[in-house]
């Protein structure tokens, strides 16, 4: 009984690990995903995530005059006490563990194999960016991400390959597609409440943590019958598998290395990104 506690206290952790995806760069949707708690970026599928993460969707991070505005930096943060308590955990966490269990399983599975899992999740992720596009008044993105995950669907074998991405457009979305509910409550003109840190699962906020709840109810996986080390498992599994293909050229890293404090980096960052995704 021991052992059977032990391996499901691991399981949870690696779970938790991304919750949201935290410690690796993308969600879903692309992500600089220590920089959000859900799952979604805006991507709108694997093609597109892939794109972001080499068209410096992140280089405004650095953008102090796009993003100095009150939503940028005036964020309360009354719980700094329990944040950095959890930030600091959370560091060490993945630079001790999970960054190596990433990085092992990397090394024994080729990286398309890898991609294959990781459009998988993301097509099921479908109904969080179809919800969210249609609640946004994003008609146009919502029809693409209609079109994107019925051809995955049928033709990419459940959404293993992404056929959709050599397929050439006649129209994009005017507007990115949507990255979860706490950029449509965001949209709607919610603030975030106050800055939170929250164990394993990192940056957040009051609004954010309701949007990933939101998100969660959205999720396919939530419903699957599964029991709850089934559950967890799946959820551990995507998560080392979206950071076995983050390792080169991680966010979190770059962002971290070279901050003299890594707590206010982070939740800048985390502040900035979340502005930059409402007012798209």
């Amino acid at each position: 009984m021991t052992a059977r506690i032990a391996v499901c206290l691991m399981v949870t952790a690696l779970l938790l690990m991304g919750g949201g995806g935290v410690f690796a760069s993308d969600s879903g949707q692309g992500s600089f995903s220590v920089a959000q708690l859900t799952d979604m970026r805006g991507a709108g599928a694997a093609s597109d995530a892939k794109t972001a993460e080499t068209s410096g969707d992140y280089d405004d991070f650095d953008d102090f005059d796009e993003y100095g505005d009150a939503e940028g930096q005036l964020v309360a943060d009354p719980f700094k006490g329990w944040n950095m308590v959890w930030f600091h955990f959370n560091d060490a966490m993945y630079h001790g563990v999970f960054k190596p269990v990433a990085t092992g399983y990397a090394w024994a599975i080729p990286a398309q194999p890898r991609q294959w899992v990781r459009n998988f999740f993301t097509n099921m992720l479908f109904p969080v960016r179809f919800v969210n596009n249609i609640l946004q008044g994003k008609f146009d993105a919502a029809y693409m991400e209609t079109s994107k995950f019925l051809a995955n669907t049928s033709w990419g074998l459940l959404g293993f390959a992404d056929v959709t991405s050599g397929m050439k457009r006649n129209w994009t979305p005017e507007r990115p597609t949507a990255d979860g509910f706490g950029q449509t409550l965001g949209k709607a003109g919610f603030g975030h409440g106050v800055y939170l840190v929250w164990p394993f699962l990192g940056p957040s906020s009051v609004r954010e943590s309701v949007g990933w709840v939101g998100d969660t109810l959205l999720d396919p996986v939530t419903y699957a019958d599964l029991t709850f080390i089934e559950m967890v498992a799946v959820r551990a599994y995507k998560n080392v598998n979206q950071l076995s293909l983050e390792l080169t050229g991680n966010e979190y890293e770059t962002l971290t290395e070279g901050a003299i404090d890594k707590y206010a980096a982070v939740r800048d960052a985390y502040i900035r990104f979340r502005a930059k995704k409402v007012r798209e």
